[in-house]
């Protein structure tokens, strides 16, 4: 049974996604050519994995650095375990 949304008036347009966390920086579509085979690559901020045949950059050759686990949303906090927490 669909349900029609509650609240708001009338010709309101309304989101049902959640809006997204404010992570300070939005990263950025760059494009590379692979080193070990030559495809056209894309990645974020200079970080590429390719699909051919499976050639990786290191991390330390991104355009600005890695975000720290405390900054996600989701980090447990310093004495979690490491352990995944849905296994269970």
């Amino acid at each position: 049974m669909i349900t029609p949304p509650t609240g708001g008036g009338a010709g309101e347009v309304r989101s049902a996604a959640p809006s997204a966390p404010d992570t300070g920086f939005t990263p950025e579509i760059t494009h590379a050519e692979c080193r070990k085979c030559g495809t056209r690559v894309a990645g974020l901020d200079g970080r590429y994995a390719c699909g051919v045949c499976g050639w990786t950059n290191d991390w330390s050759e991104g355009h600005r650095p890695l975000p720290r686990a405390e900054d996600d949303p989701d980090y447990p906090g310093p004495g979690a375990s490491a352990a995944n927490p849905l296994a269970h």
